[in-house]
């Protein structure tokens, strides 16, 4: 006789629930908590709170915005109480602030570990999110929250013969905790986007050879990484209120202003020098030092032509600095990666590049890859640098479902709608941290991630005051938006990256939809502003429940 399934466990109730505990998880934990008093649960999949820093382990895994703008600015004390050690702070490093920020704000006690949502379903009738977790345990409450960031559902792409491998497979999101030993080994890494940049240089570091597939080359920039001093330490401690400010009137969230001149209007020295002034300094101010380096191709072309010149001249041999210097896209259309070395790597004898474009992967072979061609290239480790199925992957693995038992996956079929990048239509009380359709991944991640979080903590106040039982986006303001969303990418030249992840193309299947909003951060947040102030404008409200005074 089969024995009979463990009894489902007692559902547990509360006010909102969160899912994820990464930045913007924390955050809202705090906001919904602290400052309204409600009763939250955040459920994280991982063992600790990190989100995106959680997962990602890889060698050489690195922030690209400059570490006194990536942090919390929502609270003097979390500033004054941390200091970063570099310009561009490690995984580590990141991961220790963020334990920083819970143990400080006391936040680990309502945060479940180890519970992977596997659905999350909307009871009409009794006007609740019913939420389920991978070892059976349920939960309940009238506000549910996804905070399980834009880059955090990993990419792996289906090549024949992978069960076949003798050798080990990593992926660099989901990275061994105990870290992986290159040492003697033959390794083969697929990818160069930002994930691949920054891991080549260390791999190479200690592996006896590493071949580098590359299908798209890449721009990038040095970071001019480095250890900061107690002064400039000092510095942004004291001017913090002003380093926030210019985070907010940027379209991109980061500290640095946009040029003010056009990238053509100046002679060619002048230019030049321009570029060079931001090639040393290093960071991702280069796109900034002009201000139509995304709105013009002729001046795009004088910023991709001084990238590609500098590849030439790091890289020794010919035939790979060719080979790395053929960019397909416009500079910054797609995700600009910074990097520690990654075009001198190439310089190394025990490394290799290989054009996967012109002889693209056939098999994974039980001793490594074989190219269609039938050139074998024999490994001992191969490490897929593959990315994410960015900005809808981690929502629509959840098995979310709406009203009438609409299925997120159902809603999405044709492209992630939302009105705002915040809710989706036929979803109540469902709220969406960096969802698409918001900046997100085009802007310093905290700086997004605090005004999402104080905007859906805003609104929960409001319809707690009024006594309104739901808030949903209502299908014409999300169709508008997602109109308004096109447009704005269709100002700029991003969408002639047609491989981007921004428009799901790494993604076999996905469709081609431009997600994140390029209209910038300053003017999206005072579009949302604008929404609130009138009435939420876009989105209905409906039932009734007790209101709840300020």
């Amino acid at each position: 006789m089969p024995e009979a399934p463990p009894p489902l466990a007692a559902e547990q109730g509360f006010d909102a629930l969160v899912i994820g505990a990464g930045f913007a998880g924390l955050y809202q934990l705090h906001a919904l908590r602290d400052r309204l008093g409600l009763r939250v649960r955040v459920l994280e999949a991982a063992d600790g709170v990190g989100g995106t820093w959680w997962w990602n382990r890889y060698p050489g895994a690195r922030c690209d915005s400059e570490s006194h703008a990536y942090a919390f600015y929502f609270s003097d004390d979390l500033l004054q109480s941390w200091d970063w050690s570099e310009r561009y702070p490690q995984q580590p490093e990141i991961l220790r602030y963020l334990n920083h920020v819970a143990d400080r704000l006391d936040l680990k006690r309502d945060i479940t570990f180890d519970a992977r949502v596997t659905s999350a379903r909307w009871d009409a009738t009794a006007a609740l999110w019913r939420v389920a977790t991978q070892d059976g345990r349920r939960y309940a409450a009238p506000f549910l929250v996804t905070a399980v960031g834009c880059l955090s559902s990993t990419n792996m792409p289906d090549i024949p013969g992978r069960e076949d491998f003798a050798g080990a497979i990593h992926h660099t999101g989901e990275w061994p905790h105990e870290g992986v030993d290159f040492t003697g080994k033959r390794v083969g890494m697929i990818g160069t986007g930002s994930t691949g940049i920054q891991a080549a240089p260390v791999l190479a570091e200690t592996a006896a050879h590493l071949t580098v597939f590359q299908r798209t080359a890449n721009y990038s920039i040095p970071a001019r990484n480095r250890p900061l001093d107690e002064d400039f330490k000092r510095w942004a401690k004291d001017h913090a209120p002003e380093i926030k400010q210019a985070m907010h009137s940027t379209p991109n969230g980061h500290a640095w202003p946009i040029g003010e001149r056009s990238a053509l209007e100046v002679d060619a020295a002048e230019r030049e020098a321009a570029f060079r002034a931001a090639w040393e300094k290093g960071g991702l101010a280069l796109r900034a030092t002009f201000r139509d380096i995304l709105t013009s191709r002729a001046a795009n072309d004088t910023a991709a032509d001084f990238i590609k010149a500098r590849i030439r001249e790091v890289v020794k041999d010919p035939a790979t600095a060719a080979l790395l210097a053929e960019i397909d896209h416009p500079f910054a259309t797609k995700r600009p990666p910074i990097d520690t070395g990654y075009f001198e790597t190439f310089n190394r004898d025990t490394v290799a590049l290989v054009d996967i474009r012109a002889d693209p992967i056939d098999r994974i072979t039980p001793t490594g890859l074989r190219l269609r061609s039938g050139a074998e290239h024999a490994l001992d480790v191969i490490v897929f640098a593959t990315g994410f199925d960015a900005m809808t992957g981690a929502l629509l693995r959840m098995d979310i479902t709406g009203r009438d038992g609409l299925a997120l996956r159902e809603a999405w079929a044709a492209g992630p709608r939302t009105q705002l990048g915040l809710q989706v239509p036929g979803f109540p009380n469902l709220f969406t941290i960096t969802g698409p359709g918001s900046p997100s991944v085009l802007t310093n991640m905290p700086v997004a991630i605090e005004q999402h979080v104080e905007w859906i903590s805003d609104c929960i106040a409001q319809l707690r005051r009024t006594g309104a039982a739901t808030i949903e986006a209502t299908e014409q303001a999300a169709d508008d938006w997602v109109a308004h969303v096109n447009a704005a990418a269709n100002a700029t030249l991003m969408p002639q990256a047609g491989h981007s992840w921004y428009l799901g193309a790494n993604v076999p299947g996905k469709p081609r939809v431009f997600m994140p909003y390029a209209g910038g951060m300053a003017r999206y947040r005072a579009i949302c502003a604008e929404v609130a102030a009138d009435g939420y404008r876009g989105f209905v409200t409906a039932g009734q429940a007790a209101p709840v005074p300020a």
